[in-house]
Formats: C-alpha cells, sequence, structure tokens
C-alpha cells in the first residue's frame, strides 16, 4: 500500500469534513503568536508546508495582514478550500519531500502537522531542507503528535479510512535542529482531546536560524 497516495486520495475526500473539524486552532493561538512575534521584519515572505484548507494562514494573516505567504499542500482540494478562505494569500500543489527544489529564500516557514504523514528519515530531510530555504534570521515552526516512534502505524478515522500516523519524538528532532544551525526558541506539549475519549499530546517547536 503507497502510504502517500493513500494520504491524498483520504484528504481529496475527506477536505470539508477536515475543514470543518479543524479551522478552530485556538488551542494553538500562543505558538502561533509566539511565531509572528519572532518575524521582526515586515512584508515577511512565509513559506507554508501541508497548509491544507488554510486554517492557520488564515490566522497568521489576521495577525499579520503584511505576510506574504504562498502556502503548499499534495490535496487538490485542499488547495481549493485554502485559496477560497485566503484569497490574498498564494497556493500551489507540492510534495512537502520536495521543497528543497524551490529556488527561493524565505524569512520564515510553518509547517502544522505535516510530520505525522512523514517518516522519522522524511521529517529529518524537512529539517535540512527547511534551513536551506531560510534567510539569516529565519524562524521555522513545527507540530506534530509526539509519542515513542514506534507506535506509529495505520489508524482508522471516524469515517472509516486508514491512513498511516508516524509518531516523533522531541529529542531527534530537537537534535536534527541544531545539526542543521537552528537555536530552539520554544518547545511546548499540548493534550489534544480526542474523539474517542483519550488524549493526545501534541509536540510544538519554534525555532531561528
Amino acid at each position: 500500500m503507497d502510504k502517500n497516495k493513500t494520504a491524498i486520495s483520504i484528504f481529496n475526500k475527506c477536505a470539508n469534513e477536515y475543514q470543518d473539524k479543524f479551522m478552530d486552532i485556538d488551542l494553538y493561538n500562543d505558538t502561533f503568536d509566539l511565531f509572528c512575534n519572532n518575524i521582526v521584519k515586515e512584508n515577511a515572505h512565509i513559506l507554508e508546508i501541508a497548509c491544507g484548507p488554510g486554517n492557520i494562514t488564515k490566522y497568521l494573516l489576521k495577525k499579520r495582514p503584511d505576510f506574504k505567504i504562498l502556502g503548499i499542500d499534495l490535496s487538490p482540494n485542499m488547495i481549493g478550500l485554502a485559496k477560497i478562505n485566503n484569497p490574498t494569500a498564494e497556493f500551489q500543489l507540492m510534495d512537502c519531500r520536495d521543497i528543497g527544489k524551490i529556488d527561493k529564500k524565505y524569512d520564515a516557514i510553518m509547517c502544522g502537522f505535516c510530520l505525522p504523514y512523514l517518516s522519522k528519515e522524511e521529517s529529518v530531510k524537512l529539517i535540512s531542507d527547511a534551513a536551506g530555504l531560510l534567510k539569516s534570521n529565519g524562524v521555522l515552526y513545527l507540530s506534530t503528535m509526539e509519542d515513542d516512534y514506534s507506535k506509529s502505524g495505520f489508524k482508522r478515522s471516524a469515517a472509516g479510512d486508514q491512513m498511516y500516523i508516524n509518531y516523533h519524538q522531541a529529542d531527534y528532532l530537537t537534535r536534527a535542529l541544531k545539526e542543521n544551525g537552528f537555536k530552539i526558541i520554544d518547545v511546548q506539549r499540548k493534550d489534544y482531546p480526542s474523539q474517542d475519549g483519550t488524549k493526545t499530546t501534541d509536540l510544538l517547536i519554534i525555532a531561528g536560524k
């Protein structure tokens, strides 16, 4: 089973449901505020990886209307929603594993909950690629579900679809950041209540070049 194609298919099919469920991102607003506050440049160019329906994009532009945001995602339907929700931003269909091919430098990179769909090796590579795309004093935001990586596997959604979810650990993510010239600005953990009554731990990291 091709995990990548499966994820694209599910996100395309469930784009509207995903938007309805995750458009409210109040739980993470304080971390988005900290991200914005660390970007002192006006009219900063921001790359948003795995933008989904543009929920984070919308918050960032409300906080900082001067931001010039390019959002990328693998799902055409998610890109379509993101354009509707954020008419002043730009969006492109792109695999986050290909960002190393981008020939432009950015003032900051937002990567909200993309890592659960990347393996450990792919996540470390994304950090390396992001380092190469950031200007001096650039800022990187990463968020993921935190647990032992060995617990990664196929999870069934409420709609019955199976998707491979990767859990990640702060130790190897922060190590990869430091090895690529980043300084850790902030690390937070938040409990996220699941529909079945259990809680997952979300890991949120902000780092600077």
